[in-house]
């Protein structure tokens, strides 16, 4: 049996991640972020949907561009913190001792202790209501080296222990189940 619930966003788990934004040391902010997603592959596009009253978002809408930063059980606590925190009352990034890094295409920093950083320009803002959507161009990723697999020279973002949120709660990866295909992938003979 199910129940009927009013409607609303039960489309979890989804990424926590942190959105750095800010053209200069003074004015950079970081931002938590659990609405955002791909949403096309050739262009590299993705968006992160921001309440307006929300302190980032007149630095974002501003400066046209921010880096979404993906986010570890280590940076559990900095990441919900900076979900809580205004930037207008806390310089986020010493605050929580995070690193900001110099990203190679856009202003805004990286955050040197993520995994993967997301440089991106915004293209087009949707107003929805409540959130308003950035949709914007990836122009470049930085990817950690502790997790580049030197012999396969695959990316092994499990290995950093990616975190998630569910329903007003962050959760690490469970064990993997398969892999892209592996539904349709002709055994291998013998």
């Amino acid at each position: 049996m199910k129940y009927n619930w009013k409607p609303g966003t039960m489309i979890y788990p989804l990424p926590a991640v942190l959105v750095s934004c800010g053209s200069s040391p003074d004015e950079y902010n970081l931002l938590t972020v659990a609405w955002t997603g791909t949403i096309c592959t050739d262009p590299a596009m993705c968006y992160i949907s921001v309440r307006p009253e929300r302190h980032s978002y007149d630095i974002i809408k501003k400066n046209m561009e921010f880096v979404i930063n993906l986010t570890t059980e280590e940076l559990a606590f900095a990441t919900d913190w900076c979900g809580v925190r205004s930037g207008r009352d806390y310089r986020k990034f010493e605050e929580m001792k995070l690193t900001p890094g110099q990203a190679a295409v856009v202003k805004a920093p990286i955050i040197e202790e993520s995994p993967i950083s997301i440089e991106c320009r915004v293209k087009e803002i949707v107003h929805l209501g409540s959130h308003d959507m950035f949709v914007a161009e990836v122009v470049n990723v930085q990817a950690d080296e502790r997790y580049l697999n030197p012999e396969t020279e695959k990316f092994e973002l499990e290995r950093a222990k990616p975190l998630v949120y569910a329903h007003g709660e962050y959760f690490g990866l469970g064990r993997k189940v398969g892999k892209f295909g592996w539904s349709v992938q002709k055994k291998k003979k013998r």
